[in-house]
């Protein structure tokens, strides 16, 4: 089975989780900037994220046999903080770098007038440099959070089949298959999507336009629960073309493959010679 988790945060996960990752079948990824679990507390240690971003964890996952690719952005929880918001001014810089996908995670988080400036303002640069966005739905008040989202988007100009509405679950993905922009789905263990419940989604409104990704973080989470959605369309009848097209094409889709690098790499033996800035992932030399 080939995957690509197309929202995954690896900068909060270990190299242990590359390789059950390469050896579960995924081979691509894309990490969204998101809220690293405390605020931070200015611009320059955004920058310091980004650059990781784009820098050291490219090279990380490729020692691991696994293309890394990333979106960017302020994200809507830290929308709120004024020490953070000069962060747009700097966004713009990056956004032609090697491995930067789309803008995201934008969205809500709590619905405030500073998140509608933000979200508004960085749709405007998706449409300015011609990447997709990805859209945090909120966790609170979500069908509400979700419609909103939509009003905006439509107000932005942006093609809805440029946009992802991501988290979403059984009460929200109706507005936005209506919509026509594409839909994303966390399976995250307790408060989000789980592979049955994915399925059950699947069975209904098809395999088109659907994301299913891991969104896997420094929380409770499963960096191959994309693999357990794929075991479990096949338990319940879909064709391995049809996995095929969720787990792989569809992300490929969404992104584009004039942003993508795609071509295989090898694992993790024969990959892992080189550093990054001096820096090397190997503690103690190659696993065997």
């Amino acid at each position: 089975m080939r995957i690509f988790d197309p929202h995954i945060h690896m900068t909060s996960r270990t190299t242990d989780d590359y390789e059950r990752m390469y050896a579960a079948g995924v081979r691509a990824l894309v990490e969204p900037a998101f809220w690293l679990g405390q605020p931070r507390t200015g611009v320059e240690s955004f920058l310091d994220y980004f650059d990781a971003l784009v820098g050291w964890e490219q090279f990380r996952a490729a020692q691991f046999g696994i293309r890394h690719h990333c979106t960017l952005a302020l994200n809507p929880k830290e929308a709120n903080d004024p020490r953070c918001r000069p962060v747009l001014t700097e966004l713009p810089r990056y956004l032609d770098s090697d491995g930067v996908v789309a803008i995201g995670e934008i969205g809500y988080d709590s619905m405030t007038t500073a998140e509608d400036e933000v979200f508004a303002e960085q749709l405007q640069l998706a449409v300015e440099y011609d990447l997709p966005a990805l859209v945090h739905s909120p966790h609170r008040d979500k069908l509400a959070g979700t419609r909103r989202s939509l009003d905006v988007v439509r107000e932005s100009g942006i093609d809805p089949g440029r946009v992802v509405i991501d988290h979403l679950n059984e009460v929200t993905v109706r507005v936005v298959a209506d919509a026509g922009a594409w839909m994303g789905f966390s399976i995250y263990p307790d408060t989000k999507m789980d592979p049955d419940r994915m399925v059950a989604i699947l069975k209904e409104f098809g395999t088109d336009r659907i994301l299913v990704n891991s969104a896997a973080d420094w929380g409770r989470s499963d960096p191959l629960t994309t693999l357990r959605t794929g075991e479990a369309m096949l338990a319940a009848g879909f064709s391995t073309a049809e996995v095929e097209q969720v787990l792989w094409s569809n992300p490929v889709t969404f992104y584009g493959e004039q942003r993508l690098i795609l071509d295989p790499l090898p694992g993790f033996e024969a990959g892992a010679a080189g550093t990054f800035e001096g820096n090397s992932v190997l503690r103690g030399g190659v696993p065997s």
